[in-house]
């Protein structure tokens, strides 16, 4: 999606809330002995009662109104009988559709008190995020987002998840320009057009270097290759000659 005007913009806008606040609902709602379907519950209650429909839903026929991924999954979960427990490691990744726009966030959460370790990882991924989306304006190298990026990894030795990648939103889940790097990458040529609108997720791990399939029997869940702990921070932005606006706030 290329913003044009204002109410394509006000539409986004509605919409990246709804998302930001489901997700900052699930997360403030996340209990020890909770299963990630009665998580998944509570956020398809939410988005239905703003009138917004699940992306992942509508578009791939996906098993939930939301993924949520735990521990050794990094992206894709799908909601079940899995039991959450103190110290998990927990993504909740909540993307929608309203009025015919779309809009995708993500975060990454230790549940109670667990390994300072995950703690740091997820803060660093969040620095590793904002990162990539102090590096959006409007004309500027797309390579730009993945060099930031790939500063912050590289100052905490992290690794970065490299087939897991930003992607244009808005008109879709998945937009133009399609996928975009959220890792250095030299062979990347593009440039931000005004007003495109996509994510920044970039995928912070302890040793993982790409995604792959959890299992034979699972279509969907990621795992980490190393297997490795692996944190995903993500908000929608729309770019501007001033640099990002950030859409996905709860705000």
């Amino acid at each position: 999606m290329i913003i044009t005007t204002d109410e394509q913009l006000d539409r986004l806008k509605a919409i990246g809330r709804i998302c930001a606040q489901t997700r900052e609902a699930m997360a403030a709602a996340m209990r020890p002995g909770m299963t990630t379907r009665e998580l998944d519950e509570i956020g398809a209650k939410l988005l239905a009662g703003h009138g917004a429909l699940s992306a992942p839903m509508v578009t791939y026929d996906f098993p939930g109104a939301t993924c949520i991924s735990v521990n050794e999954e990094i992206a894709h979960g799908i909601p079940g009988d899995r039991v959450l427990q103190e110290g998990d490691l927990v993504n909740i990744d909540v993307s929608a559709e309203k009025d015919g726009v779309f809009a995708d966030c993500g975060a990454s959460y230790v549940l109670g008190k667990g390994d300072r370790r995950l703690e740091t990882l997820c803060r660093d991924g969040k620095k590793a995020m904002w990162a990539g989306i102090n590096a959006v304006k409007a004309g500027a190298p797309l390579a730009d987002i993945g060099d930031a990026i790939g500063k912050v990894a590289k100052k905490g030795g992290y690794t970065l998840i490299r087939n897991l990648a930003s992607h244009g939103v808005g008109d879709s889940l998945h937009d133009e320009p399609g996928e975009i790097p959220t890792w250095p990458d030299k062979s990347e040529r593009r440039r931000i057009g005004n007003g495109l609108v996509f994510t920044i997720e970039p995928f912070l791990s302890l040793g993982g270097k790409m995604a792959d399939q959890k299992s034979a029997d699972d279509e969907w869940t990621l795992v980490a290759e190393p297997l490795a702990p692996c944190v995903q921070y993500e908000h929608t932005v729309v770019a501007t000659p001033r640099g990002a606006v950030v859409v996905t706030l709860a705000g």
